[in-house]
């Protein structure tokens, strides 16, 4: 395959690259876009296999169907809900291919460079690994504290900010020191050093950082997983790869820095592994108030009076599969004349845009779905608002305690409605450890059991 035809096929597959984050921009051209990326992914493999490989063809052909039979029946198994662990699982294997690469291709005897080319190739695989390192193994602890393994609240050890502090200054020490070391031997001891601070780093930033606050953690390790990917395009100089990898980094940086300030909360702080986090905190602190129940037939007779439904979803909908059950209630509502809106919370569900994919999936009209920004003043008019498995993003105690985990990020304010409905399993707190206060106010009404099972009952008695 000639140079310039490689040329081509690159570009074309780095425009169907942004073709795919373009459609990605909007609910009703996404399907779109993920064609683009599929169409752009194909096209880059097929021609570096053709261009680069010329060696050991039927290695590779077995291990890409191999990885493409478990991605296809992963893909099959996975539900809705197990989407945000996927998704960090996978940005660790980004992770993890960035440093194996990076080792192998420091060790690769037929790599021959001098003088400033080598002192910028040794800078090349040095950044790589560090990235890919902290990339691996933070996503490995997002996914454990996805998945309920590790559990929701930060683990924050004394001192943590001068550990992390230690840990960045050490990686400088040893790059200087790698770099320009001419016993390769010695240079590799260097690089493993390095490998295991930066791993280190990466479980503790992660471990560091709330439940309620791993939606941003899930978008910022997509960013490191991108510039892993980048600086692995450097050491191999692929281009393709350098322009794929900034892509997603550059794209996952900025949705993190969106989310941050939808959250009241400092962009720095996620680097640093600090991320909604004071160090005290009323995590688990309990709340006063009588609990005022609600059965099917009384939530009902609130709906056939409203005018104005606000549904607010949370990721307790997505674990009792009850988004079919929600769309057939508010389609019904609105035959009737109701104004039925949905509010999403910037991290509702345990990534971004986790919520609005259900919804989707469950035909929700995207005219009728809001993000918070758009439906928070709106509250005041709202005649019924129906929580479903929503806690923290609706938790007054965001506004009304400093010391809360969750203080300052901005929430959903539905207790400003004349009437809250919350249907939850039981009293439990949310993801962050916070107990809401929102349970007990005089205008809020509980429909505990099984969210779906609850649904489909009230679908039944509108």
């Amino acid at each position: 395959m000639t140079p310039s035809l490689i040329t081509v096929s690159y570009l074309g597959a780095a425009a169907l690259f942004i073709l795919a984050l373009g459609g990605l921009k909007d609910n009703e051209t996404a399907r779109r876009g993920n064609m683009f990326g599929i169409v752009g992914m194909i096209i880059a493999v097929l021609v570096t296999i053709a261009a680069f490989v010329s060696n050991k063809l039927e290695i590779l052909i077995v291990i890409m169907v191999a990885g493409g039979a478990l991605g296809f029946v992963l893909s099959r198994r996975v539900q809705m809900t197990q989407m945000p662990e996927l998704v960090a699982i996978l940005h660790s294997l980004v992770g993890l291919a960035a440093v194996l690469i990076g080792f192998a291709n420091f060790m690769d005897a037929s790599i021959q460079f001098t003088g400033v080319e080598k002192t910028i190739h040794e800078v090349e695989v040095y950044i790589g690994i560090a990235i890919g390192a902290l990339t691996f193994t933070g996503s490995v602890v997002a996914y454990g504290k996805l998945s309920g393994m590790l559990g929701g609240q930060p683990m924050l050890l004394p001192a943590r900010h001068w550990l992390n502090l230690a840990m960045f200054v050490a990686v400088i020490v040893v790059a200087i020191k790698f770099v320009g070391e001419p016993d390769h031997q010695q240079a590799m001891i260097y690089l493993l050093i390095m490998t295991a601070i930066a791993m280190v780093f990466g479980v503790h930033m992660v471990a560091a950082i709330g439940g309620a606050d791993m939606p941003v953690v899930i978008s910022m390790l997509n960013s490191y997983s991108g510039w892993a990917a980048a600086a692995t395009g450097f050491m191999l100089s692929n281009d393709l790869l350098i322009v794929t990898g900034a892509l997603v980094g550059s794209s996952g940086a900025i949705l993190s820095y969106i989310m941050c300030r939808a959250m009241n909360r400092q962009f720095i702080s996620v680097i640093a592994g600090g991320f909604g986090t004071s160090g005290g905190g009323s995590a688990g602190s309990s709340i006063e108030g009588e609990v005022q129940t609600i059965d099917t037939a009384g939530v009902a007779e609130l709906l056939s009076q409203a005018k104005e439904v606000m549904v607010i979803p949370g990721y307790g909908m997505a674990t009792a599969q009850a988004q079919h059950a929600i769309a057939d209630i508010s389609k019904t509502l609105i035959e009737k004349g109701v104004n039925v809106r949905f509010g999403i919370h910037p991290v509702a569900g345990r990534m971004p845009g986790h919520m609005n994919v259900l919804l989707a999936e469950a035909k929700v009209p995207y005219d009728i779905v809001f993000e918070m920004d758009e439906i928070n003043d709106d509250f005041p008019d709202i005649d019924v608002s129906i929580v479903v498995g929503a806690n923290d993003t609706v938790n007054p105690l965001a506004q009304e305690d400093a010391d809360s985990p969750i203080a300052g990020m901005p929430v959903l304010e539905v207790w400003k409605g004349q009437t809250t409905v919350v249907l939850k399993r039981g009293m439990a707190a949310g993801y962050a450890g916070v107990d809401n206060p929102l349970f007990v106010k005089e205008n809020t009404r509980m429909l505990f059991g099984d969210a779906k099972e609850s649904l489909d009952l009230l679908a039944k008695a509108i």
